[in-house]
Order: C-alpha cells, then sequence, then structure tokens
C-alpha cells in the first residue's frame, strides 16, 4: 500500500526528525544560481577543507563531478534547491573499530554546510554455478545497473518526489504498537543510469519489518481486505547492505527527504563504469593509480582485489536463465499472530 509523503512524522516514534536549517531551504534561487555560476570555475575555499580521503572528507574527483553535475542541472532549469549530494562507493562502509564510515555527501553551498553521512551499498547476489557478484559488508567490489542484479550503479541522478509506503507495525515502549511508513526517493538516471526507475532505485532509511505475524484489525486504515496487518520486530540494517538502492540511517533519511520534498535536486554516485573498468585494469597490470590519474579508496582496494562492473547487457541474461532454471514458488502467507 502506498500513500503520498507529507510530514516526516509518519516514521513515527523511531525516528527523530533532523533537518536543515530553514534558511538554507528558503534561499533566493536567482541569487544561489548567480553565486554558483561565478565560482563554476573553480571550488570554493571554504568547501576545499573538506576535500581529501580522511574520515569526513570527499574525494576531489567526487566533489568535481557532483558540483559540475549540480551546476549543469541548475543551468538547465531543472533543480533550484540549494543543496546537492554525492556518494563515494568506493569507501568503507564499516570502519575497523565497528562504527560506520561516512561516505554519502549533504552539501548547501549557499549555507557553506557539508556534512558527510553513512550509506550501504548494493548487497548483490550469488546465482549457484553460474555467477557469483555478491558484496561484503564492508566494501563493494561488483556494481551493476543491470535489473535483479541487488547492486550499485554509479553515475548521475536526480531526485523525484518521495513516496511512503506502509511497511507494518511493531512494538513500542508498554506494548503499544507503532506504524512504520516508510518515505522513499526514487532517482532518475541518465546514461547507463537511465533506467533506474524500471530498477526502482532510489533512496531510504534502512529500517524494516522482520518476523511478521498477521494482526485482525479490521478497523485499521492499513489493514488488508480480511482485516488483518502486519505486527513485527523493527530492524535497522544501517549498518548492513542494500538491494541496489541507497540506504541511510533513520535520522539522515529524514533529513534527506526534508531536503527533496518539493524540490529535486542531483545525486552523484562515484565510481561510474568506466572508472571502475580502468582501474581494474590499471590493478591488474600492476601500475600505481596515482599515477595513472584514478582514484579508489586504498582501504577497501586492498580488500577486494580489483573491482567488477557487469554492465547489463552481460549480466541480464545470466539472470534471466537463472530465473528460468530455478523459478520462485508460490509465496508464503503469514501466519496469524499468536492469540487469535
Amino acid at each position: 500500500m502506498h500513500i503520498r509523503f507529507g510530514l516526516v512524522t509518519l516514521l513515527s516514534l523511531f525516528i527523530s526528525i533532523v533537518s536543515v536549517p530553514a534558511s538554507a531551504r528558503s534561499f533566493p534561487t536567482e541569487a544561489f544560481s548567480g553565486q554558483l555560476s561565478g565560482q563554476s570555475s573553480g571550488i570554493p575555499s571554504w568547501l576545499k577543507a573538506h576535500i581529501g580521503e580522511g574520515e569526513g572528507q570527499i574525494a576531489p574527483v567526487v566533489l568535481q563531478r557532483a558540483r559540475a553535475l549540480y551546476l549543469r542541472k541548475v543551468g538547465e532549469g531543472v533543480v533550484h534547491n540549494p543543496c546537492y549530494f554525492a556518494m563515494d562507493a568506493t569507501r568503507p562502509h564499516g570502519s575497523s573499530n565497528g562504527g560506520q564510515d561516512h561516505r554519502f555527501y549533504i552539501i548547501c553551498e549557499s549555507q557553506r554546510s557539508f556534512r558527510a553521512v553513512s550509506s550501504g551499498h548494493g548487497g548483490g547476489r550469488t546465482l549457484k554455478g553460474m555467477a557469483d557478484f555478491r558484496n561484503g559488508r564492508r566494501c563493494a567490489k561488483h556494481f551493476s545497473n543491470a535489473s535483479g542484479s541487488k547492486l550499485t550503479a554509479g553515475g548521475v541522478y536526480v531526485t523525484d518526489e518521495a513516496r511512503s509506503s506502509f511497511k507494518g507495525y511493531y512494538r513500542v515502549a508498554s506494548g503499544r504498537r507503532a506504524a512504520l511508513v516508510r518515505p522513499f526517493v526514487p532517482f532518475e538516471g541518465e546514461g547507463e543510469t537511465a533506467n533506474a526507475e524500471q530498477r526502482a532505485i532510489g533512496g531510504h532509511a534502512a529500517v524494516l519489518i522482520k518476523d511478521a505475524c498477521l494482526l485482525r484489525d479490521p478497523g485499521n486504515p492499513y489493514a488488508n481486505s480480511a482485516g488483518y496487518v502486519p505486527l513485527g520486530k523493527l530492524v535497522d540494517y544501517s549498518g548492513g547492505r542494500s538491494s541496489g538502492c541507497t540506504s541511510w540511517s533513520p535520522p539522515d533519511a529524514n533529513e534527506i527527504v526534508e531536503i527533496t520534498e518539493n524540490d529535486p535536486t542531483t545525486l552523484y554516485i562515484y565510481p561510474a563504469a568506466a572508472d571502475i573498468e580502468a582501474v581494474a585494469e590499471t590493478v591488474v597490470a600492476g601500475r600505481s593509480l596515482s599515477r595513472a590519474g584514478l582514484y579508489w579508496n586504498a582501504s577497501c582496494l586492498k580488500e577486494i582485489g580489483a573491482p567488477k562492473f557487469w554492465p547489463k547487457e552481460q549480466l541480464e541474461p545470466v539472470l534471466a536463465r537463472y530465473k528460468r532454471k530455478h523459478p520462485s514458488g508460490p509465496r508464503a502467507s503469514l501466519p496469524l499472530c499468536a492469540g487469535q
């Protein structure tokens, strides 16, 4: 069941609201566009302080491409939002101390605001006897724009209007129930990411309902035709992988939804297919990435060996063959909750 996203409070008691300053969202578009036009030949000095490969910093190539995309879309009249996004999927998702590294960037130049947050990458799949493109939790080795691959595809995106879907109920303090209504920000791509809509690619909070049963509640607006709603455990998988979408912690997702509500903006995800192929060739040849003018996070590169891009033209036929050999059975219905 889908409903239009209105208030961020639809995420119920579980998610606290974190939003950008009101002044950032009310900044006059004309003035902001003019300010950026004067900076198009170079990155502003305050933003340069955030460039680097350390924790909370953004690699030069990632910022340059994200900013160039944003300026292009502003110039085309597609985007008027004072903020834009970038993601570096070559960086680790998890740190050595068990925490989460920050590799998704929220940049609002009119406010001189730069923030790095955590974000999951596509987990991929293992097709027994046919192909293995499953990613680990910490670093991504495999990337693809193939439908059904559950992998991240780098490149150009523009956000669309958020929509929300009811995922089920979970128990909170004193045994009360709360609804998880999760906003989803669709991404529209171009070029290699042009099939983002067909792949249902976007961004959302890394939360879901697990181990659900069906609770009889015929008066509930979310109830199915038989009068039941799912009730289960709320799971936060912010430290895990996604099915190809960009996933954020609930508070960060709240902020991003607020920024993009009725105001599209750009997202550039690094690496694109050409970057992956160039890095892989350079690694196999034993040459230095820096000398070749290429970038990949050193820690993850050491862990994965060499990255691989699976183009949809190559992988989708494999996925189709696997599906024919392993057809899905009928979807099992949820059990009734105990005591009913």
